[in-house]
């Protein structure tokens, strides 16, 4: 059997837009696995252990929003890709604050489906070879993708993780609500920034007075070692 990029579990109730997404998955070299409900997706993600996850919130039974929440509490940090509809709006904000990686609004291409789940496994990766980032009083490791605050492991999602390595990276640097959409979610021109605010808030509650990140207010966020 050829290797594949990786496994994908697709959890979607809708039989077309699975295979849609099965197929295009397929063709760039990904293996696919599909559910069309919560909870049997739940048990498949706990069995497959899949590189990634690309999940329907409105799913019948166990839906989206309570699969996140039970993969993390569960302490499982697999990819995750929200699929959700137009009218879902607080959903997926929910979803993201649950550890969900990144999302897609129904109607979505193919394509851009494929590429936000190259994304999101790279994200995880990391680039090769980075050192690592000591800022404060945290230490970041990009390969082993961990945080230490005062010697003791921080357990962040992968999105929260990106965000605070991209800050970490740049100690000093102001960056706009649109460039970290851009560069940590990869949401290229998208203006709306309460998803990066949502996911700040997060990061300061997990790192408490640790926290290196800045408001400047009407600009957007940075990091630094100098206290608030």
């Amino acid at each position: 059997m050829p290797e594949t990029r990786g496994l994908v579990l697709v959890v979607e109730d809708e039989p077309h837009i699975a295979d849609l997404q099965r197929r295009y998955l397929t063709r760039e070299g990904f293996g696919v696995h599909t559910e069309s409900d919560g909870a049997a997706g739940l048990a498949a993600a706990r069995r497959l252990h899949p590189a990634a996850i690309v999940l329907d919130i409105g799913l019948p039974g166990l839906d989206g929003i309570s699969f996140c929440r039970a993969l993390r509490e569960a302490d499982d940090w697999t990819p995750v890709l929200l699929v959700t509809a137009r009218d879902e709006e607080a959903d997926r904000i929910l979803g993201l604050e649950l550890g969900a990686d990144d999302y897609l609004t129904k109607p979505f291409s193919p394509r851009e489906l494929v590429a936000r789940v190259k994304t999101v496994l790279r994200r995880a990766a990391g680039p090769p070879g980075e050192p690592v980032l000591t800022l404060g009083r945290l230490v970041l490791d990009p390969q082993r993708r961990t945080v230490l605050r005062d010697g003791a492991p921080v357990e962040l999602t992968g999105t929260e993780f990106n965000l605070l390595a991209r800050l970490m990276r740049h100690p000093g640097r102001i960056f706009t609500r649109e460039q970290l959409m851009s560069q940590v979610w990869g949401y290229a021109g998208y203006r709306d920034g309460r998803v990066v605010d949502v996911c700040v808030s997060q990061l300061r509650a997990k790192l408490g007075d640790a926290s290196p990140i800045r408001t400047v207010r009407g600009v957007g966020y940075g990091a630094t070692d100098r206290p608030a």
